[in-house]
């Protein structure tokens, strides 16, 4: 953000609660999404770090987009409205250093950079749009400890609402070392990886469901999704390792928890419960099928989907499923965190070097600026 940020005081002043202390500096990460936005604020903890506070709120932002190439303006009011909120809690616990990124949306839009600089004057939030390739490695950054070091490759999948990212992990190789001080999200060994113009959004609007799904309807979506990943051959080295068994998956989108809470049959969505489960292909088909059997109205009463997703969750089941169908894996793991994790890791990667550099320079000033760090 633009503003200035003063750091806490030594002084005995009575502190707000929750806020950060000295020695446990705030940092933030926010995801602009084509369907989320969602903020993350944290302080280190070791070798990864502890969150303090988060956020999340559908806003749509790409609604229609396909269609128009343009955000609309309403659009643009419920993403805005999500952003002041997250901007007053950055305010609030007084974060020291922000990432604030946007994906397929403001990528693909033709006002995306209009709407950026707008989103900067009225809240000071500096969005940086990110390429689909830092997209690809920040997602696997804030999935590192779901990697199951036991097999020898990953594929991590993760869903959003304009497009998807899929990525190859090779187990065995370096730069998978967790600890904050030597993490790198560009050094993580992504054998290969590739991002599509299709999400949950898009795919929804591509294929209206009318007023009952039906399996056609469903296969069209999956064959759809096919298409667009069938002629990617970078990929086709680890294929060796996939076939022998030796691979499993990791799902990360909202669709994908959903599914999730629905197979585990939660009252209501809990992320302690759904996060890191592991689920068997079967189980997702089965969880599936499960979702077309229902109504629009009757998965949005479903209590891990609900009204804002029950219009696309089968359009997130259908893309995991195309990938499960071109790259299967027996066992998939799913994941309620991402981008902002992978933010966080990279903003909190070198800090001891940091506080050393700042220890022989001297305490310097009290107050430093929020960067939506590029870095």
């Amino acid at each position: 953000m633009n503003a200035t940020i003063e750091r806490p005081r030594r002084a005995a002043a009575k502190r707000s609660a929750g806020a950060p202390t000295q020695d446990s500096p705030c940092y933030g990460a926010l995801d602009l999404g084509t369907n989320n936005c969602r903020l993350l604020i944290a302080t280190p903890a070791g070798r990864s770090f502890r969150v303090v506070e988060a956020y999340s709120r559908i806003v749509r932002l790409g609604e229609g987009l396909s269609q128009t190439g343009r955000l609309s303006e309403q659009a643009m009011e419920r993403a805005l409205a999500a952003l002041k909120v997250s901007a007053e809690k950055v305010r609030r616990r007084k974060v020291v250093r922000l990432k604030a990124i946007a994906t397929q949306a403001c990528r693909a839009a033709e006002n995306g950079r209009e709407f950026v600089a707008r989103v900067a004057s009225e809240t000071g939030i500096n969005l940086q749009i990110v390429t689909p390739r830092e997209e690809a490695q920040l997602s696997v950054a804030g999935c590192l400890n779901l990697l199951d070091r036991s097999v020898d490759a990953a594929l991590v999948v993760d869903v959003g609402g304009g497009s998807t990212e899929l990525s190859w992990v090779d187990l065995n190789g370096e730069g998978l070392e967790t600890e904050l001080s030597k993490f790198t999200a560009s050094q993580l060994p992504i054998r290969a990886w590739l991002s599509i113009p299709i999400g949950v959004v898009t795919l929804a609007e591509r294929f209206p469901e009318g007023a009952r799904a039906t399996d056609g309807w469903y296969r069209a979506m999956v064959e759809s999704v096919k298409d667009e990943l069938a002629e990617f051959r970078h990929a086709d080295p680890m294929r060796p390792i996939f076939d022998a068994g030796q691979a499993h998956m990791i799902g990360t989108s909202g669709a994908i928890t959903s599914l999730a809470g629905m197979h585990l049959g939660l009252a209501r969505y809990d992320r302690s419960q759904v996060d890191g489960i592991w689920m068997t292909r079967g189980e997702c088909d089965d969880a599936a099928r499960k979702l077309l059997a229902l109504s629009p109205q009757e998965r949005a009463d479903q209590p891990c989907i609900g009204p804002d997703r029950a219009d696309l969750v089968l359009a997130g089941a259908a893309i995991l499923q195309a990938v499960q169908e071109l790259w299967p894996c027996v066992r998939v793991r799913v994941a309620d965190r991402g981008l902002r994790e992978g933010i966080l890791m990279s903003l909190m990667s070198g800090l001891g070097k940091r506080k050393r550099r700042r220890r022989r320079r001297g305490r310097g000033s009290r107050a430093v600026s929020a960067v939506n760090a590029a870095e």
